[in-house]
This record gives C-alpha cells, sequence and structure tokens, in this order.
C-alpha cells in the first residue's frame, strides 16, 4: 500500500508522550499543552468534518425550501421550524422527496456519461498544473472552453427538440430540484466513499496518505490527484460537472421564469452575468487549474460532494429564488446592472492575465506601461529539488495580495441585485461568498507562508493588505 501516514497536529506520533519533564510534572501526568492539542485535533479533524458531513445536505435542501415553500423568506422557515421542532422539522423537510426517481436518475446520469466521453473526445493542448509537494506535475488536457460550449449547444438543441416534438421541458429539474438534491446527494456520498478507499488501496500518486483518522480522511480525501482510467477526478467533478452543471441550471431556472411569466428582466440580467462569468472561466480553466481549490484541497467530501451537491444547491439560488419573484427592472436599472457586472469580470480576468502574463515571460511583459517588479521566491518540495516562482508585486497584484476576489465579490453581488431588497435570500450566493473568499486569503497566505518562507514574509511586507486595500 503506497500511504503515508499523515502526522497528527498536536497529537504524538505512535503514542508516544511529548510531556516536558520539569522536575514537577508526574509520570503519565497530561500537560495542559497536550490536553488542548488533543482538543484542538478532535473539533478539526473529527468533530467539525462530522458536523459538516451531517448538516450540509440538510441545509442544500433547506435552501429549495425556503425558495419554494417560503416564498423566499427565511423568517418564514424559521417560523415553521420553530412551530414544528427540530425532529418533525427535519421530517417536513425530506417528506416529499421522492427517491430513486426515473427521470432525474436518468438526466443526472446521462449527462455525467455525456461530459466523460467529452473530457475523452474533445481536443484541447496540454496544460501542466504546479508541482506537487511530491515533485509530481499533474497534466491536463485543456478541453474545458470547447466542452463548454459543446454542452451548451448541445442543451439548446435538445430543449428545442424536447419542446416542439414531444411536448417536453427541461424545467422539470425545477420542479424535482428538491429531488435532483438528493439523488445527487447519495450518488456523491458513494462516490467519495470509493475516492477514500482508492487512495487507501491503489492511489495514483505519491501525493496520497491517511491521518489514520477515517472521519476526516473521507471529509478531506486520501489523494491531491486522483485519476480513474486515465480521468482526472477533480477536472471533472469541479469543472465538467460542478461548473458546467451551475450554467444549465440557471438556463433551466431563466427558461421556467419564461413558462410562468413571459420575459422578465431582472431573471434575464442574472442569468446574462452567469453566463459572462462561465465564458470567461472556461477559457481560463487552465488558469483554474493553479488555483487552491485543486493545489491544496485532496478529492474528498469537502471538495467533490460539494461540487457536485453544494454547487448546484446553493450557487443557483438566487435564479431559484427569482422564479417565483418576477421583478420588472426596467431598461435603465438592467443597462446599469449589467455594465457593471460584466466590467467586473473583465478586471477579475485581467487581474488573472497579469499574473500568467508574467510567469509564461518569465516577467519580460509589460504591466501597466513597465517591467513588472517581481520576487524570485525559491522552495523546495519533499522531492528536494530546488524550484522557483515569480510572486508579483506590481499592477493589480501590488494593490493587494487577493486583489481579484474584489471583482469577484463586486460580480456575485450585481447577480444578485436584481433580486432588490425584499428578501436577503436573494443575496445568499454572494453573502457566502463574501464568508469563502476571506476565508480563502488566510489558507493562501498560510500556505504560501509555509511554501516560500522569508519570500512570502517579504511579499507581505511589500502589499501589505490581503483583500481590500486600506481596511482588510
Amino acid at each position: 500500500m503506497a500511504t503515508q501516514r499523515v502526522k497528527n497536529h498536536g497529537i504524538p506520533e505512535n503514542g508516544e508522550s511529548s510531556q516536558h519533564t520539569n522536575g514537577h510534572s508526574k509520570p503519565g501526568q497530561v500537560t495542559t499543552e497536550v490536553q488542548h492539542g488533543m482538543l484542538y485535533y478532535a473539533f478539526n479533524q473529527t468533530i467539525m468534518p462530522l458536523f459538516l458531513i451531517l448538516s450540509c445536505p440538510n441545509f442544500v435542501l433547506l435552501l429549495y425550501y425556503t425558495a419554494v415553500h417560503c416564498d423566499g423568506s427565511f423568517l418564514l422557515m424559521a417560523q415553521k421550524m420553530a412551530a414544528l421542532g427540530p425532529v418533525d422539522g427535519w421530517r417536513q423537510l425530506w417528506a416529499n422527496v421522492v427517491w430513486g426517481d426515473p427521470i432525474i436518475c436518468s438526466i443526472i446520469g446521462g449527462y455525467a456519461l455525456f461530459a466523460l466521453v467529452l473530457m475523452i473526445i474533445l481536443p484541447g493542448p496540454t496544460a501542466y498544473g504546479p508541482v506537487t509537494p511530491k515533485g509530481n506535475t499533474p497534466v491536463y488536457k485543456d478541453n474545458g472552453f470547447f466542452c463548454y460550449i459543446v454542452t451548451l449547444i448541445a442543451f439548446c438543441g435538445a430543449t428545442y427538440i424536447a419542446k416542439t416534438s414531444y411536448g417536453v421541458s427541461p424545467t422539470v429539474l425545477y420542479d424535482k430540484f428538491d429531488v435532483v438534491l438528493a439523488t445527487l446527494h447519495i450518488a456523491s456520498i458513494i462516490f467519495c466513499g470509493f475516492l477514500y478507499l482508492k487512495g487507501l488501496i491503489f492511489p495514483s500518486t505519491a501525493d496520497s496518505g491517511s491521518s489514520g483518522n477515517p472521519i476526516f480522511d473521507y471529509y478531506w480525501g486520501t489523494e491531491l490527484y486522483p485519476r480513474v482510467f486515465g480521468l482526472d477526478v477533480k477536472v471533472f467533478t469541479n469543472c465538467r460537472f460542478g461548473m458546467t452543471v451551475w450554467p444549465l441550471l440557471i438556463l433551466v431556472f431563466g427558461l421556467k421564469s419564461y413558462e410562468l411569466h413571459g420575459f422578465v428582466d431582472s431573471m434575464w440580467v442574472s442569468v446574462f452575468l452567469h453566463m459572462v462569468y462561465f465564458t470567461k472561466f472556461f477559457w481560463w480553466e487552465a488558469g483554474y487549474m493553479r488555483t487552491i481549490d485543486i493545489m491544496v484541497d485532496r478529492a474528498g467530501f469537502y471538495i467533490c460532494w460539494g461540487c457536485l451537491v453544494f454547487i448546484p444547491g446553493l450557487y443557483t439560488v438566487t435564479n431559484l429564488y427569482l422564479v417565483n419573484h418576477p421583478i420588472h427592472l426596467g431598461p435603465v436599472l438592467s443597462l446599469v446592472i449589467l455594465v457593471l457586472g460584466t466590467g467586473s469580470v473583465i478586471l477579475n480576468y485581467y487581474a488573472d492575465w497579469q499574473k500568467q502574463e508574467v510567469r509564461a515571460t518569465d516577467g519580460n511583459c509589460i504591466i501597466w506601461g513597465r517591467k513588472p517588479d517581481v520576487i524570485r521566491a525559491k522552495y523546495t518540495p519533499e522531492d528536494g529539488k530546488e524550484r522557483e516562482s515569480l510572486l508579483l508585486v506590481s499592477g493589480c497584484w501590488g494593490i493587494a495580495r487577493h486583489f481579484h476576489y474584489i471583482p469577484e465579490l463586486a460580480l456575485s453581488f450585481f447577480w444578485c441585485l436584481p433580486g432588490l431588497f425584499e428578501n436577503v435570500m436573494a443575496y445568499t450566493y454572494f453573502l457566502w461568498l463574501c464568508i469563502l473568499l476571506t476565508h480563502r486569503t488566510f489558507r493562501d497566505d498560510e500556505k504560501c507562508g509555509a511554501k516560500y518562507g522569508k519570500y512570502w514574509d517579504e511579499y507581505q511586507r511589500r502589499v501589505p493588505y490581503k483583500m481590500v486595500p486600506g481596511i482588510f
């Protein structure tokens, strides 16, 4: 078994004592420091992962319940749940879910097979991810944009044929969205179990291993870059499923709105901004494969269940809400939101482009009218071979270490704004993204600090703000 044991944070390996002998400690006495370490370990590697594994499916279904059965009001939902009590409320949440619905299972299974076929047959140049701690270099076929375009064309064609020839609409996915979420959840739980065992028994690379805690291993994953029959699992879960099902559901919800209310500008302003963002994402997909999501997060419940269920369930919530809240913005407000939202996408892409251009040219390019200022950060992964990365200190990246998150947050706000301010639910994704990206700035700084050491210290000194200049 080609696995390695990951050290437990704060817990002595192999049961040895880490007690300090200072003349006052009795044999066998556990120090306060070790006790705190044990509590920290238990909370972070058992209690919190177990809580998230059990609570996240209920949270996602609760969003659907709020949008469809509580008029998009969290307050009304809370009142209903309080009246029922925690047990009956939970039963009510899941009471109408139909397990094993043949139509939904066929649609989800058929799409997954379709996406896998596109991954294999569509052409694309070879792209490389960053070198892993074990010295492995991930290799990808960069055909994400082609997969995205072909999928959209196939969806539009299938929708037209189904509606005109058979009187069937893909909005069945809206009508049975609770069943969609439940089906995705069950399939994902099984899939994550397979990945857990695969990483222990036949891992794809040396970047794998066990913490010794099966709950944490299932949650976090046992492999960094698993492959099945030569296909990269993260590319499928993150890009071919999560990031492609998301726009498909946005279109489905837009179509449902049109079937119910005719053309409503608020829905289609939000849909348009989403589609601009997705087009940018897949055009830049090779760059995404170098982000912290891919570089650090193992393929377990956290990232795989998140992409297979959490993205369809939470990231689409604004448009799910707008189906039953047809708000008419008018041409002026619609145009303002479209311009500001599209500008946010362009700025986000421009910031990412600066970093890619500097690294692709080894700094021999022009950023904001002059040669970029860079820190040549040397680091040594576990394979012992010294390598170098360029840390960009000028352009957008001289303003803040995670400047690109600002336009990303702005975009998410503008595609939520068509819901106006009747219910907070319209802004659920924006609020979630604020939490996610703020947390990610700390994760990324910690990762880069451990990787680059003194070079990252210098970068933080020269670019002191994480995301918002003068504030944070």
